[in-house]
């Protein structure tokens, strides 16, 4: 009489799994965890920054018209910086006559839906006479929080671009840029250099 040979439990085979069979099936868990891992970091981005659309929506309607010029503007900031996780809306006073001043306040408003009111003011080097009012949409990258907005900003010295109208420079602390956006009236060549404090209340010292 012929012994029957006992049938296998699937967990025996798993058990006497050989060690090429261990590296197969963790190869294939790793490929599984790659292809996911875009579709996480994705998602997660989605949820913490806005997309460029809805920054160039905003944006028109914050100064009430749209432009060429604002959105080649907004198309280089996304270029060059990425997707913004807060931005600014507000309005500034400047002066100028060599060395400049510029003062501000507005609403910073995150993707999380975080809100803060901020003022700023700073000094400016420029070569330009006169005095101007503007409004100005600033987009704010990597900022941890409402909070982290109060701190002196030195501005990226070079990065003042003009496109059709629009003017658009860097401002740059510890991680976090800041890219205000001026059309038309405002726009001054020293706006890149010097910088800019952003604080809680209002002051007219500007440094």
């Amino acid at each position: 009489m012929t012994a029957s040979t006992p049938a296998q439990h699937p967990s025996h085979s798993l058990g006497r799994q050989t060690p090429l069979g261990r590296r197969v099936a963790l190869a294939r868990m790793g490929a599984g965890l790659l292809a996911c891992g875009p579709a996480w970091a994705w998602a997660a981005d989605n949820d913490t920054t806005f997309d460029e659309q809805s920054i160039l929506k905003a944006a028109t309607e914050f100064f009430g018209k749209t432009t060429e010029g604002l959105a080649k503007v907004i198309e280089k900031a996304f270029k060059e910086q990425g997707r913004p996780n807060a931005y600014i809306v507000g309005e500034e006073v400047s002066a100028a006559i060599s060395v400049g001043v510029r003062y501000g306040d507005g609403r910073l408003t995150m993707k999380s839906g975080a809100t803060q009111r901020v003022y700023w003011a700073g000094p400016s080097i420029g070569f330009d006479v006169g005095a101007d009012a503007s409004k100005v949409f600033t987009l704010i990258y990597k900022l941890p929080s409402p909070e982290a907005i109060f701190q002196r900003y030195p501005g990226v010295e070079g990065s003042l671009y003009y496109i059709g109208g629009v003017g658009i420079n860097y401002q740059r602390l510890d991680g976090v840029t800041l890219a205000p956006v001026r059309l038309g009236v405002g726009l001054r060549t020293g706006a890149s250099v010097g910088y800019v404090h952003y604080r809680r209340e209002k002051s007219l010292n500007p440094l």
